[in-house]
């Protein structure tokens, strides 16, 4: 007869399996691989890191972390933070913002939750045969402008055009180089338990902006792309708290959920947030009920989830309060040893819920 598990064995095979580096099994990309769940987590961590593996690239950060020596080979050398990342929302311009605008921000904020003030930019650009000129001229200009609301040049670039209808009118990627601001360091190995959990405001506005453009639901909402610059929330928080803030990320593909996620499984401790506490505007919630989607998963390009000691969480909590973008942020919850590599919502009923990695793709070609 076969071997038969009590229910703690089984709940530990299922954990050590958690832990595990996923394994890559599919035979074709599907756009869940997309999506910044599971299906991603797989598809990068079980194929493309194991071709490519080196110790900066497996530690698989918003931005890799570099130190560029001085000339004379004397000193410490400067702590710079290089990331790269490709834009193919549909529609490109929503309300809120456009691929143009998210394609700065998005690069940019990506170095600023790993520390680094953000300094110079490279853009591709993929056209299609057919794009009006005065559209792509459109897109320049926003690039231009969020790249000067962000403290960011862009210094280099290429573009390429491809045949009618083989792009979606455009594609940009674009590629980050920031500096780090001194005594930062930002990575979950230093989430520690009793850490306060932090978001910088209301969550899921991007991805149901996105949603609602597309025309494909007649929902009547006025919900706006939250896109925009990071790094003066992530500057406040540090002069306030210096050491004391341990992990920033960007929720962006998979929204706060996978964020948590990602920590849970990369500390192996739990994260237990109070879904009360979360920020949601009424417009999003609703839409989010009548799509069937949950906030907690949906993309956001302009919101920070942060990790700090908890003597000194309300000071950062207080010193993003003080800017504009930070107006509604919250404390939704802390970090625990167990239940350990998972994360659990407290619900509004007062019972507790698990809150697992993103599972499909519930809203395509969002960023």
């Amino acid at each position: 007869m076969p071997k038969q598990f009590t229910e703690h064995e089984v709940i530990e095979r299922i954990e050590d399996m958690r832990r595990r580096r996923p394994r890559f099994i599919d035979e074709r990309i599907t756009m869940s691989h997309g999506a910044g769940g599971k299906a991603s987590r797989q598809l990068v961590e079980g194929l493309i890191v194991p071709l490519l593996e080196n110790p900066t690239l497996a530690s698989l950060g918003d931005a890799a972390v570099i130190t560029a020596g001085p000339a004379d080979g004397n000193g410490a050398g400067v702590q710079l933070a290089f990331t790269t990342d490709a834009f193919v929302v549909q529609p490109i311009r929503f309300p809120g913002g456009s691929i143009g605008e998210l394609a700065v921000n998005g690069t940019a904020n990506d170095l600023a939750v790993s520390g680094a003030r953000p300094l110079w930019l490279s853009a591709a650009l993929i056209l299609e045969e057919g794009l009006r000129a005065d559209v792509l001229a459109g897109e320049i200009e926003a690039m231009a402008a969020a790249a000067q609301a962000a403290g960011v040049t862009v210094v280099t670039g290429d573009t390429k055009v491809v045949q009618r209808g083989k792009a979606d009118q455009l594609y940009v990627t674009t590629a980050g180089v920031g500096a780090r601001a001194a005594g930062a360091a930002l990575a979950p190995e230093f989430v520690q338990p009793g850490d306060k959990v932090l978001v910088s405001g209301t969550v899921g506005d991007h991805g149901i902006a996105i949603m609602l453009a597309r025309g494909e639901l007649d929902i009547d909402a006025d919900v706006r792309s939250d896109t925009q610059p990071l790094w003066p929330l992530v500057s406040v928080a540090l002069d306030a708290c210096g050491a004391a803030v341990h992990c920033m990320r960007d929720a962006t593909r998979g929204g706060v959920a996978t964020v948590l996620n990602e920590i849970a499984l990369a500390t192996r401790l739990g994260v237990v947030i109070d879904e009360q506490q979360l920020p949601l505007r009424p417009e999003v919630v609703g839409a989010g009920e009548i799509l069937g989607i949950d906030p907690l998963y949906v993309a956001n390009e302009g919101k920070l989830v942060a990790f700090v000691a908890p003597e000194q969480a309300d000071a950062a909590l207080e010193a993003m309060r003080s800017l504009p973008a930070g107006g509604d942020a919250a404390i939704i919850g802390e970090v625990r040893d167990e239940p350990e590599g998972r994360v659990l919502g407290r619900t509004t009923f007062g019972g507790h819920r698990m809150i697992d990695m993103l599972v499909g793709d519930p809203l395509p070609r969002i960023c």
